[in-house]
This record gives C-alpha cells, sequence and structure tokens, in this order.
C-alpha cells in the first residue's frame, strides 16, 4: 500500500469521514486524498454514498441534521472545525461544485451573468461592472458563444448544455483550486456530453484545478480521470489509477460494476429476423408547435413501422424530435400532418389501451398522494373494471412480475428507489395489455447496474407477451443492447435507419458517425484518442 501523502500538501484529505442520516449510515470511515491538479473519480450505484461525500468537503451537512464524523479538509481548511464566515469563503473560493440539474441550481428570474457577477462580489468584493466583466469573461471560456448578449439570458433561454456550462462558468468565476462535479452529464445527450467533458479537461489542464467527479457512469470516469474510487454502501471497494482499476478491477464488484456497462463495440448475440405483423405505422408524421412565423416543426415528415416481437430503438441528440414522436405514437400528441395506424387501421387520434408509456421521470408521471398499487391499477379501472378484488389480484400479480414485492401496494412513490419506481411505471404500462410499449429514456436517470435490471425486465416481458418495443434513449449503448433496428433522428427528421448491425457496424450518415464517436470509452487510452480527434473537428 502507498504511503498516505502529507495532508499539508494534499488539496483535499479526508480520514475516516463517517456520515450518519438518523440511523441510516451513508458514508462509513472512508479516507482518499487528492493531489493540486489532479483527478479522482468517486463511481459507484446509486445509494452509494457519492454525492454524501462531495457534499462534506463545502460542509454542506452542517445544519441538516447529519451527524458527521472524521476529519476532512480542503485547501488546508479544516471543514469540520470551520466558522460560518471561512466554509463561506470556501465555497467558491477555494472549492467550488457543479451539480447535476442545472435547472434547479439557477434562479429561474435572474440573468446567467448576474448570478455568476454576484458570486463573483460576494468572494472578491469586486465592482458591479469588474463582476459583470468577469461574468462575460468566463461565460465565453466555457465556449457559451455571444456571451455579452447571452449573459442577459435567463437559464430557460439555455439548452440543458448550454445551462451546464453556465454553471462551470459560475464555479471558475472566482479560479478556485478545486472542482467537485456531481453528476454533471446525467441528464445530457452523448454529443453534448463529450463537449462538457473535452472542456473539464481542457480547463484542467489550462488552470491547474483539481477536479473530483462524481458519476455512476463508468465511461464518463474513463474520459476525465487519474484515478478512480470504487464505492459501495458508503465503503472504499477499490482504488487506483483509471487505467489499472477499469482494465484489471481487482474485486469482484468492481469487476460487477464494469459487466453491466453496455458498450457499442461489445459483440451481440445475433438475433432472428422479426417477421411478426405491423403492429403500429406512423407515414409521413408532423408536428408544429408555435403558430404563424414562429411556427416550428418538432417532428417531420416521419415514417416507421414496428412489428410485432421487434424493438425499435431511436436515437438523437436533445431537440431532435424523439420524444415528440413518442408521444405521437401513444397518442398524448396528434399530428399535424400524417397518420399512424394500428394494425393497419388509421387511428382516430388520442390515446389507444393498445399503446402505453414508460416516462423517462418516473417521480413526475406518478402521482405523489396516490398509493402505487392505485396508479398500477388506473388502466384496469378504465378499461372497466370494478372489482376491486379482482383488481388488487392482479396488480399485486403485476408488481411481482416486475420484481417489486406486492407487498408494498399501499406504499407511494417517494418510498421507493429509481430502478423501483421505474418498475412500478412498466407494471401500470402492463395492466393496460397493449401490443406496443413506448419507453421515453426509461434508464437515462439510473445506474448501470439499475439499467441492466430493467432493459433485461422489458426483455423477459417483451418475450412473454409478445410486445413490441419503442426504446427512445439518448444513449446509444443501450440502445444497440436492446434493439433490433435503429432510427437516428435529427432535426425532426430520420436521417438513417437499419438493422443495428447495419447503423452501428457501417453508418452511412456523418451525423450517426458523430453520435458513435461521442460515447465515452472504457478504456482511457481510446478515451484520450477520441478527445483529440474531436478537438481537431471541432477546430477543422
Amino acid at each position: 500500500m502507498s504511503p498516505i501523502p502529507d495532508k499539508a500538501h494534499s488539496l483535499v484529505h479526508v480520514t475516516d469521514l463517517v456520515v450518519d442520516f438518523g440511523e441510516t449510515r451513508a458514508v462509513d470511515r472512508l479516507s482518499f486524498t487528492l493531489d493540486r491538479g489532479a483527478a479522482l473519480g468517486l463511481v459507484g450505484e446509486s445509494g452509494s454514498g457519492k454525492s454524501t461525500v462531495a457534499s462534506a468537503l463545502l460542509g454542506l451537512h452542517r445544519g441538516t441534521g447529519a451527524n458527521v464524523g472524521g476529519e476532512v479538509r480542503v485547501g488546508g481548511i479544516d471543514v469540520q472545525e470551520a466558522s460560518g464566515a471561512e466554509l463561506r469563503r470556501l465555497r467558491g473560493g477555494k472549492a467550488a461544485m457543479v451539480f447535476q440539474d442545472p435547472l434547479s441550481s439557477l434562479d429561474p428570474y435572474y440573468a446567467v451573468g448576474d448570478q455568476i457577477a454576484e458570486v463573483y462580489r460576494v468572494h472578491t468584493g469586486a465592482s458591479r461592472r469588474a463582476a459583470r466583466a468577469r461574468a462575460v469573461e468566463v461565460l465565453d471560456r466555457v465556449g457559451i458563444a455571444d456571451a455579452v448578449r447571452r449573459a442577459r439570458s435567463r437559464p430557460h433561454e439555455f439548452s440543458g448544455g448550454m445551462r451546464q456550462r453556465a454553471l462551470i462558468a459560475m464555479a471558475l468565476a472566482c479560479e478556485p483550486e478545486l472542482l467537485i462535479a456531481d453528476e454533471p452529464t446525467t441528464a445530457l445527450d452523448v454529443t453534448v456530453q463529450a463537449q462538457i467533458l473535452d472542456l473539464l479537461h481542457v480547463l484542467r489542464a489550462e488552470t491547474g484545478m483539481g477536479l473530483l467527479l462524481v458519476t455512476h457512469d463508468v465511461g464518463v470516469a474513463a474520459e476525465s480521470v487519474d484515478d478512480v474510487l470504487v464505492m459501495r454502501y458508503g465503503r472504499s471497494v477499490e482504488r487506483g489509477p483509471v487505467r489499472e482499476v477499469l482494465g484489471a478491477p481487482r474485486e469482484a464488484y468492481t469487476r460487477e460494476l464494469l459487466g453491466a456497462v453496455p458498450r457499442v463495440d461489445s459483440p451481440r448475440e445475433a438475433s432472428a429476423p422479426v417477421r411478426g405483423d405491423v403492429v403500429l405505422e406512423a407515414v409521413g408524421l408532423r408536428r408544429e408547435f408555435g403558430r404563424g412565423k414562429r411556427a416550428f416543426p418538432a417532428v417531420d415528415g416521419v415514417s416507421l413501422t414496428v412489428r410485432r416481437g421487434e424493438t425499435l430503438g431511436i436515437v438523437g441528440e436533445s431537440g431532435s424530435g424523439k420524444t415528440t414522436l413518442g408521444r405521437m405514437l401513444v397518442g398524448l400528441l396528434d399530428p399535424s400532418a400524417g397518420e399512424i395506424r394500428h394494425g393497419g387501421d388509421p387511428s382516430p387520434g388520442g390515446v389507444r389501451a393498445g399503446v402505453q408509456m414508460v416516462f423517462q421521470d418516473p417521480v413526475s408521471s406518478l402521482n405523489p398522494r396516490r398509493a402505487v398499487g392505485e396508479s398500477i391499477a388506473d388502466p384496469l379501472r378504465a378499461r372497466g373494471e370494478h372489482d376491486d378484488a379482482v383488481v388488487r389480484a392482479r396488480v399485486r400479480a403485476l408488481m411481482e412480475r416486475v420484481g417489486l414485492d406486492p407487498a408494498y401496494y399501499g406504499r407511494y412513490p417517494h418510498e421507493f428507489s429509481g430502478g423501483q419506481r421505474q418498475r412500478v411505471g412498466i407494471a401500470r404500462a402492463l395492466a393496460a395489455e397493449p401490443r406496443v410499449i413506448v419507453c421515453d429514456e426509461p434508464v437515462s436517470a439510473l445506474d448501470v447496474t439499475t439499467q441492466a435490471q430493467v432493459t433485461a425486465l422489458l426483455a423477459e416481458l417483451q418475450e412473454e407477451h409478445g410486445l413490441a418495443l419503442v426504446f427512445i434513449a439518448h444513449d446509444l449503448a443501450v440502445v444497440r443492447q436492446v434493439s433490433d433496428r435503429v432510427a437516428v433522428m435529427r432535426q425532426g427528421r430520420i436521417v438513417e435507419q437499419g438493422s443495428v448491425d447495419e447503423v452501428y457496424g457501417a453508418p452511412r450518415q456523418a451525423y450517426t458517425k458523430q453520435l458513435l464517436a461521442a460515447v465515452p470509452a472504457l478504456d482511457p487510452e481510446a478515451a484520450a484518442r477520441r478527445r483529440t480527434a474531436r478537438g481537431e473537428l471541432a477546430a477543422a
């Protein structure tokens, strides 16, 4: 075991950190160091304690009722013993944090530039004019085009990737020694994710700041850090150079974590051609939003077919029209032009029981004031089943089939994990006995092991019931794993479609090649080569 560096020379020095929330121990005697200018990835499943550790570095548990023990030093400051004034100097001055959801981290009422300027003024005492100039400077530095004008924009006027860049700009304003990035790319599509990771790499090289990256995505860690610390149940499972940990993991749990990661280049089992009847067909679908001169097509002339027993994957960047298309297929949106056919018959419009949807965010798609059992029962009652005993028996059977304890019928959504809530959504969709299920980003917010469990469940249900699946996702590796055919969308149109092997093995369109090149690589050397290639392409 290598000697522990002198805490005086480490940027971050954590010794025997313990964090308890009531009777729950979230972090259990964790120790690690991070040197100045180095990058460390905290990797693990949801609930492993990663974000709790990140918050402890800035003293964010103070006043929350959490019980924090052990020693935490950041930039020479003892976080546990620091006064309120010292903590304020630490946050933003010596260390800054970029959170997972930039929309909830930015004030919707104030211009982005004003928010960055305010942070700069608080920590430096600069004048308003100097602070505004600094805000424009850092926005330009993180790649926001026309930074002078965009500094006056409010958060809702920025895309997801731009909002994340704005948060990074805010973090950089006071030139911190440490940047803590907590799942900074989870909600972003692959190309924007690659841009953010490339940006963090460049900023580290230029500023010499240290980086603590919290992520459940092992590929993101491979792209971004020097060392990896794998966490489970609040404890350290394995730590070492990223090349060693990902290339030759010592611990069984690390190997299990890596085994669950979907890859675009891994061998696939050959699947038999799908020859089932066409159960869903879209012909020339178009959907416009806005009116008059401001109208724009979110989906523009899309035609596709879905057969019984097959999975059609739909991929593309945010704003490509994937979700709008999915909502039209289900009947939640009516097309402006074109038609949808079910079993060859034109649809009269509206939601049909034969096509159900599993949404991206199971929290917002479930009523927080209703027991999950009642939410699953809704399709049964909508079909006219009023015998309460029959409904409850059917719901319990569905819960058991999707891997939930039927005894949880009366529990509420907040009592379930993210993966469990997604299983509730799948059970609710199955209750209507559909022929087609449209899955809109069903695993994008889940860690890799939970992703694997949910996609395996969908495959089992498809086999049992002969379901057709439309799997909408920005994660090309997941889509490759689950799909028979793939359609690539860009700016509301399908630019390429075919079998998985055709589209992934020999893409015809430059856009498809660009998407595939942005997928994180588990090999750090391959990740570095891809980063260089992306930089050359951007400079060309």
